[in-house]
This record gives structure tokens, C-alpha cells and sequence, in this order.
């Protein structure tokens, strides 16, 4: 069985729920050790959710003025949900028919295998390789992501660590391996409404103010508004209500506030600052006595068809013969954290239909033409 195939599912059978790394990062860093790779682990967060790290650097011939590109991606897996409804246990990597089952096999521990094997393979081949190939893996990723790659970039900031380019191992291909790559991401906005009404007895509603009907005229704005008409890369923004809440329960009492959530995923026609600026104005000019709590969960970020994307798009089609789509919907990723301090990133690893789901699996075919793409990615950028 290939190198690949088996540190996949040694990565699967570390049981890695985040934020526990569950000695995945002991693992990888191991084997780049054994490539001359300078490792560095680092453990941060609160005592009861310690967030594991791994960054690990190799320089070539050309040193500091050489390429550097950067394998980046998570060792954490969200929970199983109901063990008795997989077929298999989900942290006892299994073969059956065409798929190899097991929590994080699409999620990204088969990603994280094709990094590690085609880097050996990659350095075995080409000792005096001239750019630099570094890693950087947290167990952060499915959580709240504060203590992971966000503080890691911050890290290599301050060291005035330069990278020129991050391949992001999630899972993005949808009906075939290869069809599709991240090329960027949609920024995600939160907002939490309070709108404030008068409670009172629903028998006498001229002694108070319903923010229900008060806010209605806004909803409608807020939904029917256009936001940005996006541009190659992005759909336009949208605007979506997550929920809405008020009263105290009882059928006779007019609510005293009204609560929405909502979001924005954003184009980066559009900023932050704008959003909110628009809203606050629909509600304003609605009349309303409102606060919002605002939550930037990222900016968007876009890599164009430069270099990385198409090394790797050239590297698809040489291994696999499809045409791969660039894309940038979805939800976000660490490569919100990494474009600030990399100009070029991008996401790419095997069909994604079964993450986060019972019965997670990689089609087991995939993983040696998954592996050989990140090698021809780094033979024709890092050489």
C-alpha cells in the first residue's frame, strides 16, 4: 500500500476532536525531521482548550532569497455524532469497496498525508532544491479558531517571515478529484439586532410599541437590498436572517425587543465598514431605537490566476486530465488569516461531499494522484 494511503490512515486513527491534536502534529513533524525540516511546536488558548501548533521550515540553495511556499492545514476533525450510525468506528480507518472510511478522511487528514509524502518524495528527488517548503498545521480549525493559525501568522509577522505562496489543503473538488480549487474566500459579517419596543397587555396596544411591526418595514430593505453586484471572482454579497426572537412566551403581551441575527457572506466589492454603515442607515432612517453587536469573522481575499493557481491548475491536468474551475464560494477557511501576510493562496484536496458527515470517506484511488499533484505543484514552483 502507498505512503500516502497508510499516513492517511494514521492520521485518521489519531482521535483529534478539537482541539486535540491527538499526536497527528508528533507525527508529521517526525517525518519532516527526518528532511532536514527545522520544526517548532506551539501550545496556546485557555487550560481547557489547549490549541496545538506545528510550523516547520526547510531552506534551499537559494536561502532566504528563495520561493517559499507554505502547506497549510488542521489536524482537528469536529465530533462523530452518533457512533451508532457509522458503519465503522470513525477513528479505525477502513477500506471498503472504492473509499477509505474514517473521521477526517475528506477533512483534511488526507490532505495533510499528500503534503508530508509528496514533500519526501519531492526532496528525495531534488536534494538541492532551490526555494524554501514550509508547514504550518493547527488543531484550531473547526473551532473557534483564536489560538490557531491566526496567532501563527501573527508570530511569523513579527519574524518577518516571508511567503510567496500557500496551498491550503481543504477539500474542494466536488463530482471528480481536480475539478475545482479555492482561489479565495467570501468575508463573513455578523450582526446581532436589538430593536426596542414598549412591552405592554396585547389588550391595550396604544400603551405600547411593537418592534415586530416597527422593524418590519426595515427587514424588508435590509432583504431587498442590493449590496455589490460581485465581479469575476465573487457573487454578489449576500444578506441572510439566521434568526429572529421576542416576547416572553405568553400570547397576551406585546414584546419590549426584538432580536435578529444575521449575516453577510461579502465580496471584497464591498468592505466591512460599508455594510455596516448601510444598515445602520436602513434602520435609522426606519425610525427604529436600535443596537447591533458586530462580528467580523474574516475579509475576503482573492488570489488571481498568477503563478500558484496555475501551477497548480497545469499540475491537475498533467496528473488527472481535468480542467479545474477556480472558485470562491463556500464557507471560510484559514486563508483568511494566511492572505494577509501571503499575497498568493489558494485551496485544494479531494471531493468534499462527505465532510463533517457519518461515514466521512476519501475515495481511496484518489490519494496517490491527490499526493502527485502537491509534488508536481512544488516541482515546478520550489525546484
Amino acid at each position: 500500500m502507498s505512503a500516502a494511503i497508510e499516513l492517511t490512515k494514521a492520521l485518521i486513527a489519531c482521535r483529534s476532536v478539537t482541539p486535540a491534536d491527538g499526536g497527528c502534529q508528533d507525527l508529521i513533524a517526525a517525518r519532516l525531521k527526518e528532511l532536514g525540516f527545522h520544526t517548532e511546536s506551539v501550545v496556546g488558548g485557555p487550560s481547557d482548550f489547549q490549541v496545538t501548533n506545528l510550523w516547520a521550515i526547510k531552506k534551499g540553495t537559494q536561502g532566504d532569497a528563495g520561493k517559499v511556499l507554505m502547506f497549510a492545514g488542521h489536524t482537528d476533525v469536529v465530533p462523530t455524532g452518533p457512533l451508532e450510525k457509522w458503519e465503522s468506528d470513525p477513528f479505525t480507518p477502513t477500506i471498503r469497496g472504492d473509499y477509505l472510511y474514517g473521521r477526517g478522511a475528506a477533512d483534511m487528514k488526507t490532505s495533510l498525508a499528500g503534503f508530508v509524502v509528496a514533500t519526501e518524495e519531492f526532496i528525495t528527488s531534488n536534494p538541492e532544491h532551490a526555494g524554501t517548503i514550509a508547514f504550518l498545521i493547527t488543531s484550531d480549525e473547526e473551532g473557534p479558531a483564536n489560538d490557531g493559525t491566526v496567532v501563527m501568522c501573527e508570530r511569523l509577522k513579527e519574524r518577518g517571515q516571508r511567503l510567496d505562496y500557500c496551498v491550503i489543503g481543504e477539500p474542494t473538488s466536488v463530482n471528480q478529484l481536480g475539478d475545482m480549487i479555492k482561489n479565495g474566500r467570501r468575508g463573513s459579517l455578523s450582526g446581532k439586532l436589538h430593536i426596542k419596543g414598549i412591552q405592554a397587555h396585547i389588550a391595550y396596544p396604544h400603551l405600547g410599541e411593537n418592534p415586530i411591526h416597527l422593524s418590519a418595514p426595515a427587514i424588508q430593505a435590509l432583504v431587498s437590498t442590493e449590496w455589490d453586484q460581485g465581479n469575476r471572482y465573487f457573487q454578489p454579497t449576500s444578506f441572510q436572517i439566521s434568526n429572529i426572537h421576542a416576547g416572553t412566551g405568553a400570547n397576551n403581551v406585546i414584546p419590549g425587543e426584538l432580536t435578529i441575527d444575521f449575516n453577510f457572506r461579502f465580496s471584497t466589492e464591498s468592505t466591512p465598514e460599508q455594510l455596516r454603515q448601510r444598515v445602520e442607515s436602513i434602520l435609522t432612517e426606519a425610525g427604529l431605537t436600535f443596537s447591533i453587536d458586530w462580528v467580523l469573522g474574516g475579509s475576503p481575499f482573492i488570489t488571481g490566476d498568477e503563478a500558484l493557481a496555475s501551477a497548480l491548475r497545469k499540475a491537475i491536468q498533467d496528473e488527472t486530465g481535468v480542467v479545474t474551475e477556480l472558485s470562491t464560494t463556500g464557507g471560510t477557511s484559514d486563508g483568511r488569516f494566511i492572505a494577509k501576510i501571503c499575497s498568493q493562496v489558494v485551496e485544494f484536496g479531494p471531493i468534499n461531499a462527505t465532510s463533517h458527515k457519518v461515514n466521512e470517506s476519501v475515495c481511496a484511488e484518489d490519494i496517490v494522484p491527490l499526493k502527485n499533484i502537491y509534488k508536481r505543484v512544488l516541482e515546478q514552483l520550489i525546484a
